[in-house]
């Protein structure tokens, strides 16, 4: 009976001994994977396997330390890899901005305006009045603005909706807010212009933008509709700066990425100190 109780005793032990020596090989196997995922650039994996060993290894301290280690060498080569990204595709998008602001012309009124904007030549904002239509501007961060013109009738409009002849269409949302409604009278015309900014504008430029080769109707809602046809320097205009609100966009995030990265590395570095 002793031996027996003594056999089952050493089984036991032997089995904790085992069953321990188990669990810290597997933590030393994940942070190898680790290190290898970190080695071949595979950041996402060498992070998962780091953060699995304190889950699954909970008393593992030497590999859960090595791999807090390993872990601020990971992230100091992601956000190193993330502003090289940024710089090579800012290159590529002010390449891209510079041949495109040939089709702009930029205004800025010191007195008034701590940013400019940007005109399409397409459709020169001296000559908009003179036609019913739509004319835009694009502020230097990349926000797009639409403006509706209609003269020689006062409806009081405050909304525009863009159709094909497809029976598709898109129109902007009302525009109560004063100052963004002008009416005047000449003693000849009268106008009204209404400006639709990005919270307004409901993707009626993207609509031109798609439908830039086709027909376009445009029509002015106000106390009652009227319509015209939209003509091509107008839906070229609207379509170039759609196309310059998102490449600035695009540099503005990619400015912004870069420097969540370089924050992120003084971080890291200050904590080798």
């Amino acid at each position: 009976m002793r031996l027996f109780v003594q056999t089952t005793f050493l089984m036991l032990f032997l089995l904790i001994i085992f069953s321990c020596s188990g669990r810290g090989r597997g933590a030393a196997y994940y942070l190898v994977e680790a290190e290898e995922a970190y080695n071949a650039g595979n950041y996402s994996l060498a992070k998962l396997k780091i953060d699995s060993i304190k889950a699954l290894f909970p008393k593992s301290f030497n590999e859960i330390n090595s791999g807090f280690q390993l872990m601020q060498q990971v992230r100091m080569a992601e956000n190193k890899r993330n502003i090289a990204f940024c710089d090579s595709m800012l290159r590529v998008n002010y390449n891209e901005l510079n041949e495109m602001l040939t089709k702009f012309d930029y205004v800025r009124d010191d007195r008034y305006q701590e940013f400019g904007e940007y005109h399409p030549k397409a459709y020169p904002h001296k000559n908009s009045l003179n036609n019913n239509g739509l004319r835009s501007i694009v502020s230097e961060k990349g926000d797009l603005f639409i403006e509706s013109v209609l003269s020689g009738t006062h409806i009081k409009h405050n909304q525009i909706r863009v159709s094909s002849n497809d029976g598709s269409f898109a129109e902007t949302l009302v525009v109560t807010a004063d100052g963004l409604n002008y009416r005047f009278s000449t003693l000849e015309k009268t106008y009204e212009i209404v400006r639709y900014g990005s919270n307004d504008e409901n993707s009626v430029s993207q609509y031109i933008y798609s439908y830039r080769d086709k027909p376009i109707t445009l029509h002015f809602i106000g106390n009652r509709t009227i319509t015209t046809n939209l003509t091509q320097g107008a839906k070229n205009a609207v379509s170039q700066s759609y196309e310059l609100s998102n490449l600035l966009k695009s540099i503005e995030q990619l400015k912004h990425e870069k420097e969540k990265s370089e924050v992120l590395i003084r971080y890291l570095e200050s904590r080798k100190e």
